[in-house]
């Protein structure tokens, strides 16, 4: 029996996150997270709010809020799943495979608590430091941290200002949480 994911609700945040089929990778080269990045302009801006994430070579998390009422939820899954399919379309053609490239279907837990969202923001900016592909968060190059620093990013329409009010408001206090905090001081909440 599949797992039951929770709706995707109008004004709700959601953490979404999913890994690759078995050891196969979603991302090989520079080029495959900014055709991913682009797909997911297309595909998911117009029904969400993005306020972080962070693509790793075989997984990514997203924190999203899903827009107005206007946005329903079968048109919110279904742009998923059109973002899921043009990405593996391209990306079969380019690797020359066949089949399915995620895992079946994205996971996604509803957010409500100002400080549980200050905390994914880190847990999500700091995946790559815990995983070991890099020392630090501002060091792993496709993630929305660089739009919250100010550095060179992809254009990714991330909502900053409104993030950043989960950490006062204030840039210095989103470094110093991102810099000082491990994934161990975080609690395992976000380990899914």
């Amino acid at each position: 029996m599949p797992d039951a994911q929770p709706k995707l609700l109008p004004n709700t945040y959601f953490h979404i996150w999913t890994h690759a089929n078995g050891d196969d990778k979603l991302f090989r080269k520079d080029e495959n997270y900014r055709h991913f990045l682009g797909r997911y302009r297309h595909y998911i801006h117009p029904v969400v709010k993005t306020f972080a994430y962070c693509l790793m070579p075989n997984h990514f998390h997203f924190l999203v809020q899903i827009r107005s009422p206007k946005t329903i939820e079968k048109r919110a899954e279904n742009r998923g799943k059109n973002l899921f399919n043009a990405y593996t379309k391209a990306y079969n053609k380019l690797y020359d495979r066949k089949g399915s490239l995620f895992m079946s279907n994205f996971r996604r837990k509803p957010v409500s608590d100002d400080e549980y969202l200050a905390m994914l923001v880190v847990y999500i900016h700091r995946n790559p430091v815990h995983h070991g592909f890099c020392d630090s968060a501002f060091d792993w190059k496709y993630s929305s941290i660089h739009s919250y620093s100010n550095k060179n990013t992809p254009k990714t329409s991330v909502a900053i200002s409104e993030g950043l009010k989960w950490f006062d408001d204030s840039k210095t206090h989103f470094n110093t949480l991102h810099n000082q905090l491990q994934l161990n001081d975080i609690g395992r909440e976000f380990e899914l």
